[in-house]
C-alpha cells in the first residue's frame, strides 16, 4: 500500500447501472460503523429524480445524509472521523456539477481539495464514480474535458485508496487491495 492510501478507503468504479452503488452501499452497511452518505446529484429532470428516489429508498434510515453538489471536499472533511464511514455518491456527477459552474477555475480547486481530504481523512471513505473512459473519445470539447478530468481524478484517487474495485455486470473485480 502506498503512503497515500489510508487503509479504510475504497474507490468503486463502474458503468451506468453496473451495480457499483449497491456494492458501495453494501460495503458501508457491512462495516458496522455509523454512515454519512454524501450525495452530489441534482435532480435536473424526471429521470434523475427517479434515480435519486431509488437511492433514497435503498438507504437505511439511520444513515446521515449530506447533500452537496459542489463543495464535496469541505463536507467530507466535516463528516470524516475515526469509527465512521463516509460514502460519496457520486464523483462523476459532482464533476459534472462543477463543469457546469460559471467559475472555470473552481473545478481544479475543488478537485485538489478533495484529493487532499481523501489522503488524510480518518475513518472509512467509500468513493463511487462512473468509469466513462472505456469507449471512443467524445467529439465535443466539454465532453472531452469531462472524460479527461474524470480519468485523471480516478487515477489520483486510486493512488489514495487502499482498495479499488471495478464493477461489471454486478460483479466486483478487485483492481487494488483485497476483498473486505
Amino acid at each position: 500500500m502506498s503512503p497515500l492510501a489510508p487503509a479504510g478507503h475504497t474507490l468503486v468504479l463502474g458503468g451506468v447501472r453496473s451495480g457499483k452503488s449497491r456494492f458501495a452501499e453494501r460495503l458501508a452497511l457491512d462495516c458496522g460503523q455509523p454512515v454519512t452518505y454524501l450525495a452530489t446529484a441534482r435532480a435536473g429532470d424526471a429521470a434523475m429524480a427517479r434515480r435519486i428516489a431509488e437511492h433514497q429508498r435503498r438507504r437505511p434510515a439511520d444513515w446521515c445524509l449530506v447533500e452537496e453538489p459542489l463543495a464535496l471536499a469541505e463536507r467530507l472533511a466535516e463528516a470524516a472521523a475515526a469509527g465512521r464511514c463516509c460514502l460519496v455518491e457520486c464523483l462523476t456527477l459532482w464533476l459534472t456539477n462543477l463543469l457546469m459552474e460559471a467559475d472555470a477555475d473552481r473545478t481544479e480547486r475543488e478537485i485538489q481539495a478533495l484529493l487532499g481530504v481523501v489522503a488524510s481523512a480518518p475513518g472509512r471513505v467509500i468513493l463511487v464514480g462512473n468509469e466513462s473512459n472505456l469507449g471512443v473519445t467524445p467529439l465535443g470539447e466539454l465532453s472531452r474535458r469531462y472524460c479527461d478530468l474524470a480519468g485523471t481524478l480516478h487515477q489520483q484517487l486510486a493512488a489514495r485508496c487502499a482498495r479499488v474495485v471495478l464493477i461489471v455486470a454486478g460483479l466486483p473485480l478487485m483492481l487494488k487491495g483485497t476483498a473486505a
